[in-house]
Formats: C-alpha cells, structure tokens, sequence
C-alpha cells in the first residue's frame, strides 16, 4: 500500500523513528524528508487530528476510522511436482497469475545452461539424453541462488520440478530450504507419454504447444515449431521410469506436507484444488501471526 504522502508524522521517543508493526500500525522512513518521518497506513473515513503516541509536525486530513491490522506475513513457498507433462507448467502459470509467487523451474535453468554450452551444461546433458537426472551438485546451486535472489524472498517461490531425488531434497534441507506446501499431480503413465510425445517449442516465444491438445495458432507458427531432444518416446519412457524410482523417497521427506492432486482430470479443475490448499494455507499463516502478533492501536 502505498504512503499517504500528505501525512507527516514524527515516531515519538517510544517508537522507533524507523520502523515499528503491529496489527495496527505500520510505521516506514520516508525517503523524501530530511528528518525521520513515518508514514501511518490507515482506512476509510476523516478525521483532522494527531494520532496517540505521535508528535504531528502537520495536521491534515486523512482516512482515519480505524487503524486496520497491516502485518507483514512471510511469502509462501511452493514445491509442484509430477512426471513430465504431468501439467506442472500449465498450473504453474494459474498460481503464478493469481498469488504472485516468482515461479522457478530447475528444467528451465538445466536448459539454459545446455543451450548455452556450459561446462555444466555439457555435463548436465550427457545424463539428461540417458534419461538420468542432472548431477546434484550442479542442480543444486543452481536452484539455491534463484530462490535467494530478491524477488523470490519478497513475493515467495513456486518450484517447478525439484526436488526430483531424495537426495536433492535433502541437500535443500540441509541449506535450510523447506516449503510450506509439496503439491503433487498424478497423472497415469499411458496419458503422460501421449503428452510428451506430442509436444512442440516455439524457439522465438520459448511458447509450448501439443499437436493435438494445444496447436499452434496459424501456419506461421506451425512452421517453426521444433521438438524438444528429451521428448520422444523413447526418452520420456527412461524419464519415467527414473521419476517412479525417485518420487517416494522425495515424499517421505515431505510427507506432512504433501497435496496429491488427480492431474488426469480438466486443467481448471486441477487448479481449484490448489487453489483452495493454498487459499486455506495462506489464512492458516496468517491467523498464526495474528495470535502471535500484540494488539495495535485501537479507535
């Protein structure tokens, strides 16, 4: 919420000149002054007075009912997972569009690197056409430095597609990264190869595209469209059958916080399942901090 600019208020000796929360005041420095200012969120309504606990250096009017509870909630942090073509991409955008979290995939940046022939890359690529996942040592660094940048801290981070491996998840944990949430989409094995196998890259939008279920929108497009090294049949069966092998180790270490959700069903409603695990999540944290949180200034 942005500062009510016309408000000027000085923090008193009892508050902090550059910060203080609680569930009702939200006090920050103003980088347009000179002098320690703070600014006061506040709701519908007027009323042309100082507030208790706070010297007015200028009194004008101002929304002023109520002191509304303004906390500042940590972000969620989301793991999806599933075989591939599961619909992890597809859902990935539905949460990203509506909760805002900064949506990473470790494929994404293993196919960076590959397209950019990295020494990582070549390595990462050389188990990724056996149908093996990448080596954890380059995988894991790469991931660790996306969610510590900081648009990830601010927003929260959807992670798509990793952990793949227990020992993966475990080199998170041991870096002190564990989510909130561990979302799961099962998808029959006969449905996901006919996924696979289907799809297309648009190499100028980076856009994906299935012959069958998503094709392109005119000729143009068709033309370009090229397949993806690790989406034959003959790889996605080897990707599947690494995925079966490694899934339960990866849920055992998250099992109080996995959602299983049935990714052979309609995308929509796929997404409110999710939807409604994470909306029910998001009020559980901030009921938590709610409690947690001492009573603010009341009017």
């Amino acid at each position: 919420m942005a500062c009510l600019g016309a408000l000027a208020l000085e923090a008193s000796p009892s508050l902090s000149s550059s910060s203080h929360t609680n569930r009702g005041f939200v006090a920050h420095s103003s980088p347009s002054s000179e002098s320690p200012k703070s600014c006061l969120l506040i709701d519908s309504g007027r009323r042309r007075r100082p507030l208790k606990g706070l010297r007015a250096s200028r009194l004008v009017d101002v929304p002023l009912t109520t002191v509304q509870a303004s906390q500042k909630v940590e972000p969620l942090k989301v793991m999806i997972s599933g075989a591939p073509a599961s619909g992890k991409g597809t859902q990935c955008e539905f949460i990203k569009n509506k909760y805002g979290f900064v949506h990473i995939s470790a494929g994404d940046l293993l196919r960076a690197e590959v397209s950019s022939g990295t020494e990582n890359g070549k390595r990462a690529k050389e188990h990724m056409e056996k149908g093996m996942l990448a080596p954890d040592e380059i995988v894991v660094l790469m991931v660790k430095e996306r969610l510590l940048q900081p648009d990830a801290q601010q927003n929260g981070w959807l992670l798509d597609g990793y952990p793949r491996s227990a020992s993966q998840a475990k080199a998170l944990e041991d870096l002190g990264i564990r989510p909130d949430i561990f979302i799961l989409l099962d998808v029959n094995e006969e449905t996901l190869v006919e996924r696979v196998v289907g799809r297309r890259l648009d190499p100028v939008t980076g856009k994906i595209y299935h012959l069958k279920y998503f094709p392109p929108e005119n000729e143009e497009i068709a033309a370009r469209l090229t397949l993806r090294f690790d989406d034959t049949e003959e790889r996605v069966k080897l990707r599947l059958q690494t995925h079966h092998q490694n899934v339960e180790a990866v849920l055992s270490l998250y099992k109080d916080l996995v959602f299983k959700v049935d990714g052979n069903a309609q995308k929509d409603k796929v997404f409110t399942e999710i939807d409604n695990a994470l909306s029910a999540l998001l009020k559980r944290k901030l009921e938590t901090d709610s409690a947690s949180t001492p009573a603010g200034l009341t009017h």
